[in-house]
């Protein structure tokens, strides 16, 4: 941002530009607005000033050029203003097919964040410069905001609810993270960092960070250790709806209607199975409020992501985790 960097934080994003391109447009149209509506009362205060005590000012009935001046330049900059900030938006919150995705959680009074390779880090996020990255950020507590001001990003971790955001870093650096929602008496060292780096120095992070265990294979395990398996897996009996190739297709709900199976719903079946019944099932699952965490959560549902479907079965299109066959 060249000497502007001195009073803002540097633009380190590929999104950076636009937001700040549309910030400063609106502090243009504020400044512009103010010096000429304060320059105008201080003229017109001294122009039709009462002279003299028998000063009758003449009467003023109006102008329509004036009146459509006033009207259709105020309406053409709020237009301007609204498409641009839509494209923004938009541009901001559109997650690229390609991008890396990374889990974070925030909790009082820190951010947990797991790769999807398995490494794990705390307030510290490590991502490799000119590559789109995901974030799916929830809570463990209360409501924490995830902000990295050289990205322009900022998103609210809320509990219970799965939120996404992207940046694609433009610049290797180390950047400030904060928690931009106040959280507790501790809500100022809720603090961290970002490390971009090159490709390959990231690759070489990778490998001294140590793999550990993906967040799809813990899932798997945690699928077998809560007996998922006896009702969900088509080789067991099938007492539940397998969930082979159900992420990403539509679901048919008991009573009408129909959504989509992503994050948020698988979510909710396996902590509240009865809030959307499927279509052919009974509401019969328990649920795993308070014994799983929201990582273990996470974990579920990454390897719910991972599952194919393994031949035509009806069922399985329209089946999803929490439900029981009659």
């Amino acid at each position: 941002m060249g000497n502007w960097s001195f009073f803002f934080p540097e633009g380190a994003s590929t999104t950076s530009g636009q937001v700040d391109a549309l910030y400063f447009f609106l502090i243009a149209i504020s400044v512009f607005f103010s010096v000429l509506i304060g320059a105008l009362l201080v003229v017109f205060a001294i122009q039709f000033r009462r002279k003299s005590d028998s000063f009758v000012p003449d009467a003023i009935h109006g102008s329509l050029p004036l009146e459509l001046t006033w009207t259709i330049i105020p309406l053409g900059i709020v237009l301007i203003i609204f498409l641009w900030s839509a494209e923004v938006f938009f541009t901001l919150h559109r997650v690229p097919k390609d991008a890396m995705q990374i889990n974070v959680v925030g909790k009082r009074w820190m951010w947990k964040i797991q790769h999807m390779t398995g490494q794990r880090e705390i307030s510290e996020l490590h991502v490799p410069v000119g590559v789109p990255i995901k974030l799916t950020l929830t809570s463990e507590d209360v409501i924490h905001s995830f902000f990295v001001p050289a990205f322009r990003i900022k998103k609210d971790a809320v509990p219970g609810r799965y939120n996404t955001i992207w940046f694609q870093a433009t610049k290797p650096g180390k950047y400030h993270l904060f928690c931009a929602e106040y959280c507790g008496t501790k809500h100022s060292g809720m603090i961290g960092s970002v490390y971009v780096m090159e490709p390959a120095q990231f690759q070489t992070w990778l490998s001294g960070a140590g793999s550990g265990t993906t967040p799809s294979a813990a899932g798997e395990k945690l699928f077998t250790d809560l007996a998922c398996v006896t009702c969900h897996r088509a080789d067991t009996g099938q007492r539940g709806p397998a969930l082979d190739g159900l992420f990403g297709k539509p679901v048919k709900l008991a009573g009408g209607g129909s959504l989509t199976a992503d994050e948020a719903y698988i979510r909710e079946s396996i902590l509240q199975p009865s809030a959307k019944v499927v279509e052919g099932y009974q509401p019969i699952m328990p649920t795993f409020q308070g014994i799983v965490s929201e990582e273990q959560v996470m974990q579920l549902v990454a390897y719910i992501q991972t599952l194919r479907s393994q031949g035509p079965k009806p069922e399985a299109a329209n089946t999803a985790a929490g439900m029981a066959k009659p």
